[in-house]
């Protein structure tokens, strides 16, 4: 399926993936879920491993129905391609769409999302702890989604966007 990344309706396609980030002495993984309406981060978790079920947290730490969520495109990983995320995507009614092999443009959102979150979150830092992680992390997404100006939104947050294009609407 060719997804098209610009004026999608809110919740309509949600896009994932999943990057690494130094913990201690390790590697830890972070997954976040990304609106294609507003680029939103509307989900995210942080775990040790890169697994299906740190992509089930990051769809368990969304606010509101995932009902809404039409489709949900990733790459072709084996932590988007297995039983957890098949029985996740259908409790929910989400169609499943996965980028053609060897194309990573077909991820293009998710993939520049974590050029920004290595740039402005991850770069040069050691995280102590898993926690540690989890709360930095979550301070993040509250100000990426909140604070940062972005100017594929007519210089305006994600949240802020959702709420004035949404009013116009209703």
């Amino acid at each position: 399926m060719a997804l098209t990344f610009n004026q999608q309706p809110y919740r309509n396609i949600v896009v994932s993936d999943l990057t690494y980030v130094r913990v201690g002495m390790s590697w830890n993984y972070i997954c976040v879920l990304v609106d294609l309406f507003n680029r939103e981060i509307i989900g995210y978790s942080a775990g040790r491993n890169k697994t299906a079920d740190l992509v089930k947290q990051a769809f368990q730490s969304v606010k509101g129905n995932l009902k809404d969520i039409q489709i949900f495109h990733t790459d072709r990983g084996n932590e988007f391609k297995n039983q957890t995320i098949d029985e996740t995507l259908k409790a929910f009614e989400i169609q499943r769409s996965l980028s053609h092999k060897g194309c990573p443009y077909d991820n293009a959102v998710s993939e520049a999302t974590f050029k920004i979150i290595r740039t402005e979150f991850v770069r040069n830092q050691i995280f102590s702890s898993l926690y540690h992680l989890q709360i930095e992390l979550a301070d993040y997404v509250n100000w990426f989604n909140n604070h940062r100006i972005h100017s594929s939104l007519g210089y305006l947050s994600p949240v802020k966007y959702r709420m004035i294009t949404l009013k116009k609407v209703v």
